[in-house]
């Protein structure tokens, strides 16, 4: 210790180390965390220009307020609605709020581009899905099934699984599990495997929500991380169902 203390330079990297072990930490990087306790030597320097310049750098490049883009791109929506009034810019504006989940905002948005453009599969499936987070299933149900009917595969089945979720909430089970067994005909969405198990353990099929739960867990387990993070409130709820 006595050493240390008089040895500015070793302090110093001491001080480096734990600084690019406790970076390494909230990266999740736990490879390099191991390495850089066993030899932190040599690994220490090596994580900070293989991995945390590089991801630095592109921080730097990237960086902007939180929120700032999304502020300004609503004013340019806002703009545009002023001059324009076209039913794709209000579209745009209640995803905008949607995603902020300002889901009131979001609903007189789509409801507006409704007004201007009916037809529109989009618009009546986001408006859909915007009432069934508003806890109105009966209104989500009519506009999601006529998108559906339309296109089955519309936004990649995400409109299916939003009928599924609005027949659950109507108590019409047998509708939602038909609906989301039609979906997992062509994908293969966890979301849409833990909420049919679900359905299935309410009607006591006991063994064909075990299957669906056994796939969420089995899929992930070789999915990539980006995967992973985006589905893991689901992977973790198959994994709950199953213990």
């Amino acid at each position: 210790m006595e050493s240390m203390v008089g040895n500015p330079l070793l302090l110093i990297f001491v001080g480096f180390v734990i600084w690019m072990l406790v970076d390494a930490i909230r990266r999740s990087e736990w490879l390099w965390v191991v390495f850089i306790i066993i030899f932190p030597v040599l690994n220490a320097p090596l994580y900070f220009f293989l991995v945390y310049r590089n991801a630095v750098g592109a921080v730097a490049v990237n960086f902007e307020i939180p929120g700032a883009r999304q502020r300004k791109r609503i004013e340019e929506l806002e703009s545009q609605i002023e001059l324009l009034d076209k039913a794709h810019h209000y579209l745009e504006l209640g995803d905008i709020y949607s995603e902020q989940g300002k889901k009131d905002r979001a609903l007189v948005c789509y409801q507006s581009a409704a007004e201007r453009d009916p037809e529109d599969l989009d618009i009546r499936g986001h408006l859909g899905r915007c009432l069934l987070e508003l806890k109105r299933p009966g209104e989500a149900r009519v506009l999601l099934e006529s998108v559906c009917l339309e296109n089955p595969k519309h936004e990649y089945g995400y409109s299916m699984m939003a009928l599924a979720e609005a027949y659950a909430a109507q108590g019409d089970q047998d509708s939602a599990i038909a609906t989301l067994e039609r979906v997992l005909l062509e994908n293969s969405y966890p979301q849409a495997r833990v909420q049919l198990a679900e359905l299935y353990l309410a009607k006591q099929r006991t063994q064909e929500a075990e299957r669906e739960l056994r796939e969420v867990v089995k899929d992930d387990s070789g999915a990539p991380d980006f995967q992973r993070k985006r589905d893991r409130v689901w992977v973790r709820r198959a994994r709950q169902l199953l213990g």
